[in-house]
This record gives C-alpha cells, sequence and structure tokens, in this order.
C-alpha cells in the first residue's frame, strides 16, 4: 500500500473526501518528521516508535579500493515496531 491507496482507504472509512484526508495525512507526516529532527521521541500506541538514534564516528572501508576512509558521526532516523503490531503480523 502506497500513500494514495492509504489515503482512499482512510477516506472511504471515515467518510471524509479525499483531500482532507490528504491533508491530515500530511499533516501526521510532517509532525512526526519535525519531532524527531528536534530530537524528539514519537511513539503511537499500537504501532511504533519514531526517534533518532546517534551513530559514532569510525572507519569504513571503500569496496572498490579496499581504502579506509574516516565516516563522520551523525544521526539516523529509527523505528521500532510495537508489540501489537509485531503480533498482528505473526497472525
Amino acid at each position: 500500500m502506497n500513500k494514495a491507496e492509504l489515503i482512499d482507504a482512510v477516506a472511504a472509512r471515515v467518510e471524509l473526501s479525499k483531500r482532507e484526508v490528504s491533508d491530515i495525512v500530511e499533516a501526521f507526516l510532517d509532525e512526526t518528521k519535525k519531532a524527531v529532527v528536534r530530537g524528539e521521541r514519537v511513539a503511537l500506541s499500537g504501532l511504533g516508535v519514531f526517534e533518532s538514534q546517534a551513530r559514532k564516528a569510525r572507519l569504513g572501508r571503500n569496496p572498490r579500493t579496499g581504502e579506509t576512509v574516516p565516516v563522520a558521526a551523525k544521526d539516523v532516523p529509527k523505528v521500532s515496531v510495537g508489540a501489537t503490531f509485531k503480533t498482528a503480523v505473526k497472525g
């Protein structure tokens, strides 16, 4: 399911226009992104947790030349799936 299909499904379920649901989905995604960028943890009961995770600087290897290269420290997004969601997928 992609974003357009999600919007169609939610619009049919809650009896709102696709435009209204699209605005809601976009707002949800934007606010979640902004919160994670600020370093906040976004926990959605039954779905999971979105957060930022720091990665330390390290030495990597260029696969083409085998040369060791420094990889800078950085923050990366992390998503942890909730237990309810895991259980539903397992069946």
